[in-house]
């Protein structure tokens, strides 16, 4: 790519609004996300963000009581019109309640490799994928029962399995949480370098230390709407001293938004 031109959109949400039995909780969202980009998600609880989620990963339309607008593009390719295609390019971690609990891990790996990639693209992406399981410290229990693990542990293999075959855009709902500080360390390494090649990561979290140094951009929901939008340059600006952080940021938006 001429470093002049723009990098391809790895995700461009529009105009999405979302509702379960008619209380919005997603309210006329827009904002894209390039490739090569480390992006987090923050706000308060019940802001939106498992919800936007859920959405990327086409779990919310159909649903009972649901109601969607708007739309999602996954590499240009929009969910509901394409959603095989769309959803061939993300990478999504699971819920630990959600993996295949009678399954080890490295079936599990196994399994997907199989669903998801060529016969010539599963042996390196499953080779890759255990050299990540060890930098989380996952390779001794990829023989066992998926049941027995622990939330921590479940926690790494669904982060494994999300980053299986290098899918050109990577979206995680709070992986950081349960992660020993060796492990998170290492995700963190492993979602730089993917972004460095090219990948764009979406990054729920409520660690806001982490979001302040770690990302290249933060976006701030608040009762499902996009409240702000900080660049790397803001996020540095915060850093400096005198300014109180991304978190004194956060905070005083959330009171202009919601006086008290």
């Amino acid at each position: 790519m001429n470093r002049l031109e723009s990098p391809p959109v790895a995700l461009r949400i529009s105009a999405l609004r979302l509702a379960y039995g008619g209380r919005p909780v997603l309210d006329s969202l827009d904002f894209e996300l390039p490739a090569g980009q480390v992006a987090g998600l923050i706000g308060p609880n019940g802001a939106g963000k498992s919800s936007l989620i859920r959405a990327i990963g086409g779990a919310a339309g159909g649903m009972p009581g649901v109601q969607i607008s708007g739309q999602i593009e996954l590499a240009g390719h929009c969910i509901e019109r394409s959603r095989i295609q769309a959803l061939a390019t993300l990478g999504l971690a699971l819920p630990p309640e959600q993996l295949p609990t009678m399954l080890s891990g490295r079936q599990a790996l196994q399994l997907l490799t199989d669903l998801r990639l060529s016969a010539e693209q599963g042996p390196a992406a499953l080779q890759e994928s255990e050299s990540l399981a060890g930098r989380l410290g996952l390779c001794p229990w990829l023989d066992q029962p998926i049941y027995g693990y622990s939330l921590g542990t479940r926690q790494k293999l669904a982060i494994v399995l999300a980053l299986l075959g290098e899918p050109p855009l990577l979206v995680l709902d709070e992986v950081l949480n349960g992660l020993d500080p060796m492990s998170a360390l290492a995700l963190k390494d492993e979602l730089r370098a993917r972004a460095d090649r090219g990948a764009a990561v979406l990054l729920a979290t409520h660690g806001l230390e982490v979001a302040e140094r770690f990302l290249d951009r933060c976006l701030l929901l608040q009762d499902g709407r996009l409240l702000a939008d900080w660049d790397s340059a803001a996020l540095r600006r915060f850093r400096q001293p005198g300014h109180g952080g991304l978190e004194k940021a956060v905070v005083e938006r959330l009171r202009q938004a919601r006086p008290l």
